[in-house]
């Protein structure tokens, strides 16, 4: 891993540049496709360690893994029901009775 941003950023750019060579095929499951994007993802946290470790800066995009926990999907729900588990309808007046 390298600790130059720069050279992190130039390799983050081909890193682009290759998966969306890759990404012509139209093909998401293909070899190239999956080759690519993990290329992608390495160079995207290298560059970002790089820039951290230098400068003390942190890129502005939070990452997201899916750990299949859906836990958390519930409270999604949860916001439209009030405090006596009732559900709010929102839009009351385009109600048809």
């Amino acid at each position: 891993m390298t600790n130059d941003p720069r050279s992190a950023l130039n390799r983050l750019i081909a890193a682009f540049e290759a998966h969306l060579d890759a990404a012509a095929t139209g093909d998401e499951l293909s070899p190239a496709v999956v080759a690519t994007e993990n290329a992608l993802q390495d160079a995207f946290f290298t560059y970002d360690d790089a820039l951290f470790t230098t400068y003390g800066i942190e890129l502005p995009f939070d990452t997201v893994e899916d750990d299949g926990d859906v836990e958390d999907d519930d409270d999604d729900f949860d916001e439209d029901f009030d405090d006596d588990g009732e559900y709010e309808d929102f839009d009351e007046d385009d109600d048809e009775d």
